[in-house]
């Protein structure tokens, strides 16, 4: 009888080990909110769980740089722009997009407009602010775009080094300051400062956008079939979740809620944000478009005499996970 069971609890836990789920980690670039809310959702709705998956999200934060944790194998995949990604990679750190779930770039620059800012011709002396770890190189590339310095005076423009807030444009720290369409332009609104009084420069209309919210992974993780297979699964999950919170954006920002174990979110900054989100996804299955691609390469390299990255990169984006995700089932 004991040999029976013996053998039953050994066929029960082989099966159980059989099934287990793959485990992954995702890194994303920023604290909990709805900026992510397509891999929370796909955790929350099981679609992780339907792909053999148990994902495991790390939430960021402004000590949190998502390169340094995937390259010290706190992650298997992390959130990230592709300047930040691009600009690791020609440092010595062969990270590699492997999915674009954002079709489109949501920053941009917002002005008071009792500073007279109408044009970016405008921007000579005033005073701009900049988000900083990564997030500075856009800018960077659009002012030298405009042939502005960046070490302030007449004939350039002064760089404030921006909290993660929209404070220096309350307080008249800054003429301008960097924001998001899903975030920090809702802030201001939120403070006080109506759409009427704002002047907006969207990094789209400037010809100076470059990706965002891309997912990476490195060159060594992609040499492991299992692993490329594995992170097919998780893409094909991830975009099940997006597409989720498009059609149940309300839904998605309550589940969003639940994950921050902050508290520091409040439900209608979460609803708004969710929606303008899903403008900038779009619909994504989350497949590269190698043009855009080319066009974040080119806005990083025209940084004038000194560009954030050097030369074109290459194998700094593959189509083997998304291509891999178009044949499972």
């Amino acid at each position: 009888m004991r040999r029976l069971m013996s053998a039953g609890l050994f066929a029960l836990l082989a099966s159980s080990a059989a099934h287990a789920a793959d485990p992954l980690t995702l890194q994303l670039k920023w604290v909990t909110q709805g900026q992510f809310a397509g891999y929370y959702v796909a955790k929350e709705k099981g679609f992780y769980d339907e792909a053999g998956l148990d994902v495991t999200i790390k939430p960021g934060g402004p000590d949190v740089a998502p390169e340094q944790v995937i390259a010290g194998g706190g992650a298997d995949v992390i959130v990230d722009w592709m300047p930040a990604a691009l600009a690791a990679r020609e440092k010595g750190l062969p990270l590699v997009n492997i999915a674009q779930p954002f079709k489109a770039s949501g920053m941009e620059l917002t002005c008071r407009k009792d500073t007279g800012i109408a044009a970016p011709a405008d921007f000579k002396g005033k005073t701009l602010g900049v988000w900083f770890s990564g997030n500075e190189y856009p800018f960077l590339s659009w002012m030298s775009k405009l042939k502005l310095s960046t070490q302030g005076g007449p004939d350039g423009v002064t760089v404030v080094k921006q909290g993660f807030n929209v404070d220096p444009l309350i307080q008249k720290q800054a003429d301008c300051i960097s924001t998001m369409t899903y975030n920090e332009y809702w802030q201001v609104i939120d403070a006080g400062i109506p759409a009427d009084q704002l002047t907006v420069f969207k990094y789209e209309d400037q010809g100076v956008a470059t990706l965002e919210d891309g997912l990476y992974t490195t060159e060594a993780k992609l040499a492991d079939p299992a692993m490329v297979d594995k992170l097919a699964r998780f893409v094909k999950a991830s975009m099940k979740g997006w597409a989720y919170a498009a059609e149940h954006p309300d839904e998605a920002a309550e589940i969003v809620l639940d994950n921050d174990s902050t508290g520091a979110q409040t439900e209608s900054h979460q609803k708004r944000m969710v929606s303008e989100v899903n403008k900038l996804v779009g619909g994504s299955d989350g497949t590269l478009d190698v043009k855009a691609a080319e066009n974040t390469v080119a806005v990083l390299m025209g940084g004038g005499s000194d560009p954030v990255i050097t030369k074109k990169p290459e194998g700094a984006w593959t189509s083997a996970v998304t291509d891999k995700m178009k044949t499972l089932k």
